[in-house]
């Protein structure tokens, strides 16, 4: 009994675990998806935003429209430098250090947008007057600098396009030569082959008529083991002897 009930127990312990880590991931999958949709949402305000700026832009006068203008640069400048360092983040780890700059400089950005929207809906006009040249100074001052380092970025990474680049052009040109190693060296073997083939064919030619006789191992040929060598050579002394007929006299 004491040994089904620990049995039990483990079983239970084990499914509590399970549960628990099945909660666990449930919840962090959960964070997750949400952080993910406020992440979207925010990219879809902003974009709804930006054109709503834009559109003020061309169709307000005055002051709002410098205020709409000024607040659009400052978004623009920011989310393209954005983008540049987070496309370039996968190649070069040292823009990290870029991005948590931008991030700080982002924090000033969105103070100053604050002050330009509160500004936006001021109806003094004198005071929108007095205000607008301060806050237009301090965001071309944040513009300036986000686009300095998105100018910044971009020459490293086309500076690290170009020597990567040089360096590929380099080893397709040693691959070239390497490739073309064969001519040289197809060469000298096939002169070396020729020379063997002819020294071969020569060796051959010239020692025709020994291996006829011998079989090219100093062996006895076939007349020679059947004993009609020299009855076959005094035949041949005989049919070339001069035949001494009626016309000789």
């Amino acid at each position: 009994m004491d040994v089904f009930g620990v049995m039990i127990g483990l079983v239970l312990l084990f499914g509590v675990a399970v549960m628990v880590l099945a909660v666990i991931g449930t919840v962090k999958a959960a964070k997750a998806v949400g952080a993910k949709i406020e992440k979207h949402e925010a990219t879809a305000r902003r974009a709804v935003e930006n054109v709503g700026l834009k559109a003020k832009t061309y169709t307000k006068v005055g002051p709002p429209a410098q205020i709409a203008s000024v607040r659009l640069g400052l978004r623009t400048a920011l989310d393209g430098t954005r983008q540049v360092l987070e496309a370039g983040l996968a190649q070069d780890g040292q823009l990290g250090e870029s991005l948590a700059l931008l991030d700080r400089l982002d924090a000033h950005a969105a103070e100053l947008d604050g002050e330009l929207r509160i500004l936006e809906r001021e109806p003094d006009t004198a005071r929108i007057a007095a205000k607008l040249p301060e806050l237009r100074e301090r965001a071309e001052r944040i513009t300036h600098s986000a686009e300095s380092m998105r100018w910044a970025a971009q020459d490293r990474m086309h500076r690290f396009a170009d020597d990567e680049l040089t360096r590929l052009s380099q080893e397709c040109e040693s691959e070239a030569g390497a490739l073309r190693h064969w001519d040289v060296a197809g060469g000298g073997a096939a002169g070396a082959s020729g020379s063997s083939g002819a020294a071969g064919a020569s060796g051959t030619a010239g020692g025709a008529a020994r291996a006829g006789l011998t079989d090219g191992k100093e062996r006895p040929s076939a007349e020679e083991l059947l004993g009609l060598a020299d009855p076959l050579s005094k035949l041949a002394q005989r049919l070339r002897k001069p035949s001494a007929g009626p016309s000789a006299g």
